[in-house]
């Protein structure tokens, strides 16, 4: 592959509409669920965010690239986004303590990213037509040949991605002599996650995403974390089964995100494919518990069946979207399990929700 700035550039959306820009510098050809998120800042939390895999990131704030990459605000281990596509896109970077160029990131990670596109157009677009599967490229702008290959591209319903993500075997985290341990399957987890719960004396053994009970009870811990992740929740029947169990056993258990999915579907509420997803650092939830209103950082694509969850006896819904009235939060009536759609860890976003993991230590220590 070559390096070439300025290059032609398309993304292709699954219903046959094109969008044109440039190369930002590495050439090549990508595939995913393109989406967007509204977040001003915090670029670089949300390319290396694990619930993205599988997904182009549209970008709506007009310029990326203009701080940099330093390596402490990576979310995993690398870049997870499937491509990005931007309008204004910064070659220069200027920040204290920066550690590389936005581009010289990509070029490190062989990501394919595109500039110079009409982003106001294509998220209006989006927003009317919803998430759909395309593809970016800068190697052809063949359109019937782009085509022909999206069409072999799986649609994110129904799509397990939990398993490319999660660790294959387990690691700690945080201080050794904390007062707590807990137990945190790996669907995709946010290193801000583990730096939250460490730095409210937890220490954290992360597991992958489908350990048994038995491994997870024999190390002991006090608690039960389930994290954020990729793909569609349902496929995921071996960590549904593994909840139920946990929920059963009735230690302290936390989900945020795809964990909250996963702690519905195990008591038999359904989850569904939204029309755009939430994605973004500000949007308004209210806690129904408190009366009190949070603006969040959000990152998801699936959603817990409101109808179901109301007529559920054994469910309270806690958080609700102001917006369009979705389940941002339950609890498990009579059992020490609790859950948000929402991430309270933030990176990129506010710290409104931090609270959350203060709630889940006091649930261990009673």
């Amino acid at each position: 592959m070559k390096y070439q700035q300025k290059k032609d550039a398309v993304l292709l959306l699954a219903d046959g509409t094109a969008f044109y820009g440039k190369s930002v510098g590495y050439e090549g050809t990508a595939f995913g669920e393109v989406c967007f998120n509204t977040g001003m800042t915090g670029y670089q939390e949300i390319f290396t965010d694990p619930s993205y895999f599988g997904q182009i990131m549209v970008a709506t704030n007009a310029h990326i690239g203009n701080y940099g990459i330093t390596s402490s605000e990576d979310e995993s281990d690398g870049l997870k986004i499937a491509g990005l596509v931007c309008r204004n896109f910064s070659y220069t970077a200027s920040r204290a303590g920066m550690e590389s160029t936005l581009k010289d990131f990509f070029d490190t990670n062989y990501l394919v990213a595109i500039t110079d596109v009409d982003t106001r157009a294509l998220v209006s677009y989006i927003r009317d037509n919803g998430t759909m599967n395309a593809v970016i490229s800068t190697e052809t702008t063949d359109l019937e040949v782009l085509k022909a290959r999206l069409n072999d591209v799986p649609n994110m319903k129904g799509l397990e991605l939990a398993s490319r993500v999660s660790v294959t075997e387990p690691y700690f985290f945080g201080n050794p002599d904390a007062k707590y341990k807990v137990a945190a399957l790996d669907f995709g987890i946010k290193r801000n996650i583990l730096r939250n719960l460490a730095a409210r004396d937890m220490y954290i053994k992360v597991f992958p995403y489908n350990t048994p009970l038995e491994e997870l009870k024999a190390w002991q811990p006090d608690g039960y974390f389930l994290s954020n992740g990729p793909g569609d929740p349902e496929p995921l029947t071996e960590a549904i089964v593994l909840v139920k169990q946990m929920i059963a056993e009735d230690l302290p258990l936390f989900g945020i995100c795809l964990g909250h999915q996963i702690i519905a579907l195990a008591n038999g509420i359904s989850t569904y494919k939204m029309h755009n997803g939430h994605r973004g650092i500000n949007h308004p939830v209210k806690n129904l518990l408190t009366g009190k209103d949070e603006i969040t950082s959000q990152n998801h694509g699936f959603a817990v069946n409101r109808a179901e969850a109301e007529a559920n006896a054994n469910v309270e819904i806690t958080h609700t979207h102001l917006n369009d009235n979705t389940v941002m939060g339950l609890r498990i009536k009579g059992k020490r399990c609790f859950s948000v759609q929402y991430h309270p860890e933030a990176a990129p976003g506010p710290n409104d929700a931090t609270y959350l993991f203060d709630q889940f230590v006091e649930m261990i220590r009673r």
